[in-house]
């Protein structure tokens, strides 16, 4: 008898925590998860998270080219035996490089309320600086960033100060004459004038030829060892090829390039899979432009995902049309991966696998899971 009563009482004994451990666990799991709309309530101590989507940012290197003539490009056959030369002013554009930064930001057309009578207990919601998003995806997939051939260059400005000649102007003497009385008599004194007078292009293109060949003459006396007199160092023959190069380009003209960057924005969406999406327009005369332009190409890009999540949507029955209370369940998104590729026509601009929340499934874990620290 004593034995049945002392077995009796250490089965109420194991029985009664384990009553209170289960009371508490569903009491822990009493929670609300609804999809925020306008008929959606919020009660005191409701908190509110938005699921991420993925904004790409396009930066497309340019360089813009501009041809400007000199102003001796007709007299550059006839002076120096030049062809092709720069008779008119050009404008070029051409397409350098092309960069894709991939940002999180919150979905506004998925927002959802956990709301819960108890204490809500899990670490699943991470508060970020784009807002309480619920984000199970380790770190080296968020923001990255692709470049290809892009470059510096420094911007070299036409100088048309020096037009190659020893003088630009000529003293024209002419005689004139001047009346003196002189006994009541008017005589005629002859004296002379001398007067500044420009000279003409042509007379300018001739000398700027003449110095440019007497140029060209004494750097091939000092590269052959023919000079009297030799440079210590490489100064002079920089010096001389510096001028040589700018004495010519008042015949042949010369052509200014610098970079310049355009960028958009593009939020890609399930419905534009397999489509061509016009980013911008683009023209090898005039550059870049958000609206239609004359002559010009459209830079278009394709969003192909690899469906790696569309076996997850068997794990989403949980979540009817009519979006009604869930108990237990966050909704979190899975990115799936998608080949996005940027194109020029036929040219292929940018191709990569980027990861991009909206082509993925949203599907559900318990309230209480928590991550591992």
């Amino acid at each position: 008898m004593k034995q049945l009563l002392r077995f009796s009482i250490l089965l109420l004994i194991f029985i009664i925590p384990s009553s209170c451990f289960t009371n508490k666990k569903l009491a822990d799991n009493n929670a609300t998860i609804t999809p925020l709309s306008d008929n959606a309530t919020l009660r005191e101590g409701s908190i509110v998270y938005g699921l991420p989507r993925t904004v790409f940012t396009v930066i497309v290197e340019m360089e813009r080219s501009i041809e400007i003539p000199g102003p001796y490009a007709k007299y550059a056959g006839d002076l120096l035996g030049l062809n092709n030369v720069i008779q008119n002013e050009n404008e070029y554009w051409s397409v350098e490089g092309i960069s894709v930064k991939a940002n999180e930001e919150l979905d506004p057309s998925e927002y959802y309320v956990v709301a819960s009578n108890t204490l809500f207990r899990s670490n699943v919601l991470a508060l970020k600086m784009e807002g309480l998003i619920l984000d199970l995806n380790p770190e080296i997939f968020n923001s990255s960033e692709n470049k290809s051939g892009i470059n510096n260059s420094v911007l070299n400005q036409f100088r048309s100060s020096d037009l190659g000649s020893d003088e630009y102007f000529q003293l024209q003497r002419d005689t004139a004459f001047k009346r003196v009385n002189v006994d009541s008599s008017f005589i005629r004194i002859p004296y002379i004038v001398e007067k500044k007078k420009m000279l003409s292009v042509d007379q300018l293109a001739e000398k700027a030829a003449k110095r440019l060949m007497e140029m060209r003459d004494g750097k091939h006396l000092i590269l052959t060892g023919e000079a009297n007199v030799f440079p210590q160092n490489e100064a002079a023959i920089n010096e001389m090829n510096r001028l040589e190069r700018e004495y010519t380009e008042l015949f042949t003209g010369k052509t200014i390039k610098e970079k310049r960057t355009f960028t958009c924005n593009i939020i890609p969406a399930k419905e534009m899979v397999g489509k061509p999406v016009v980013l911008f327009q683009f023209s090898e005369a005039t550059g870049p432009a958000s609206g239609n332009i004359k002559g010009g190409k459209s830079v278009v890009a394709e969003f192909n995902p690899e469906q790696k999540t569309k076996n997850l949507s068997i794990m989403n029955n949980a979540r009817p049309e009519t979006k009604s209370p869930k108990y237990d369940k966050l909704y979190y998104r899975v990115p799936d991966v998608v080949n996005m590729k940027i194109s020029l026509g036929s040219e292929i601009l940018f191709n990569s696998r980027r990861l991009i929340y909206q082509f993925g499934q949203v599907i559900q874990l318990p309230a209480n899971y928590i991550i591992g620290k």
